[in-house]
């Protein structure tokens, strides 16, 4: 695959890709998890109230689920600017 952008067009796609991943934890770990508790509490999963276990285990799941979403979102990323290591 050729090269395409500048170094710049890589640092914004970058910066994209991260804030969409940041925003993504924090309404999973602060939205559901303290704000929008009470509502997920009415719906049970394995016996726990969802409020609960996203404040618990939610959180912590999707934390890991974005650190290999960015790693397969950056490889790609590598790839259409030049700058992937092989």
């Amino acid at each position: 695959m050729q090269p395409t952008g500048s170094a710049a067009e890589y640092w914004k796609a970058n910066l994209r890709l991260l804030t969409i991943c940041l925003i993504v934890w924090f309404v999973v770990s602060y939205g559901f998890g303290i704000i929008l508790v009470e509502p997920l509490n009415a719906i049970m999963i394995g016996g726990y109230p969802l409020g609960f276990w996203f404040a618990q285990q939610g959180s912590i799941y999707t934390f890991v689920a974005l650190i290999f979403f960015y790693v397969w979102k950056m490889g790609k990323l590598d790839r259409q600017f030049g700058v992937h290591e092989d």
